[in-house]
């Protein structure tokens, strides 16, 4: 019997170990053929040049780079208020009522909505005439009253929907993790409910919290199909420029533009580009900025053990 429990248990140590082994490889398989073929793509000249105009090519990567960075700006930004105040009603006021179950459930089925379906949803939305204000309307075309749905912050709302339900467990979950001993202290000393969560609570869960802002912002960096129907296809910026001056910013914001993700669609085999070597390049980039949020996201998990320790 024992003979047989201890062969369970290196039984189970090997194909554990095998799992990981075989993640590994695939995880390093990915890295390395992205760098055998990106690598000669990327340079300086690679992550500071534009498009250029007259061809319509994309030889740099400046402006989906910075395209990137506003859509996960602006999608963290919509989404983490909304998600932390979910967040605190659902662990600290909720409690196990029936309520509180189908806000759970809606919350879990809404993790579960393919991204095209809340890209195809938010082209839909916008498109209204009273959503114009987000975008602008289309102009030009005799008996059409629409909004043209497709901008920076229309892409924002879309990827704060998408990043929505995984923001609002992480942080429950970091909120949850907070020693009922710091409430009850809390409480003890005459604060009420509300400055015992904010000023207690929240502060002890911030490792928590940060790290599902830094997690929220890798799968909105990650994501093609939201960004496609609802940025657009574009190359650069668009709308009035230079895009950069201050005067520009809503505007930009109101127009179209590029990310990574559509940088390496638009130049692959499947895309109108068709420069495998620019796509290779890109990936790379993209790559490793999602290695280099993982990393922050290790450092703020060892600061957090670190304490509790």
């Amino acid at each position: 019997m024992i003979r047989k429990k201890y062969l369970g248990d290196s039984l189970q140590q090997i194909l554990a170990w095998l799992a990981v082994a075989v993640t590994v490889t695939v995880c390093c398989g990915i890295i390395g053929f992205l760098f055998v073929r990106g690598y000669k793509e990327v340079s300086l000249d690679f992550i500071t040049n534009d498009t250029l105009p007259a061809s319509g090519m994309a030889p740099g990567i400046l402006s989906p780079l910075i395209g990137t960075f506003l859509v996960t700006l602006l999608g963290i930004s919509i989404a983490l208020p909304w998600a932390l105040a979910v967040a605190i009603f659902l662990s600290e006021y909720a409690g196990r009522n029936r309520a509180a179950y189908y806000f759970r459930v809606a919350i879990d089925v809404l993790a579960g909505v393919p991204t095209i379906v809340i890209a195809i949803f938010g082209l839909a939305m916008f498109s209204r005439p009273s959503f114009g204000f987000m975008s602008s309307m289309v102009q030009g075309v005799e008996g059409v009253h629409k909004a043209f749905g497709r901008s920076f912050l229309v892409c924002g709302v879309g990827m704060a929907i998408m990043i929505l339900p995984f923001v609002i467990k992480t942080c429950e979950e970091a909120i949850k993790a907070v020693p009922s001993a710091y409430r009850e202290a809390s409480l003890a000393l005459g604060a009420t409910k509300w400055h015992t969560t904010a000023r207690v609570v929240l502060l002890s869960a911030r490792k928590g919290i940060a790290t599902s802002v830094i997690l929220g912002m890798g799968r909105i960096i990650g994501d093609t199909a939201i960004v496609w129907l609802l940025l657009g296809g574009s190359m650069k910026m668009t709308g009035r420029q230079p895009w950069w001056q201050i005067g520009n910013w809503l505007n930009t914001l109101k127009n179209t533009g590029a990310t990574l993700t559509t940088y390496i669609y638009f130049n692959s085999p499947a895309g109108e580009g068709n420069k495998a070597g620019l796509a290779f390049g890109a990936s790379l980039v993209l790559i490793a900025v999602i290695l280099l949020l993982n990393a922050v996201v290790d450092v703020i998990s060892a600061q957090n053990t670190s304490i509790k320790e």
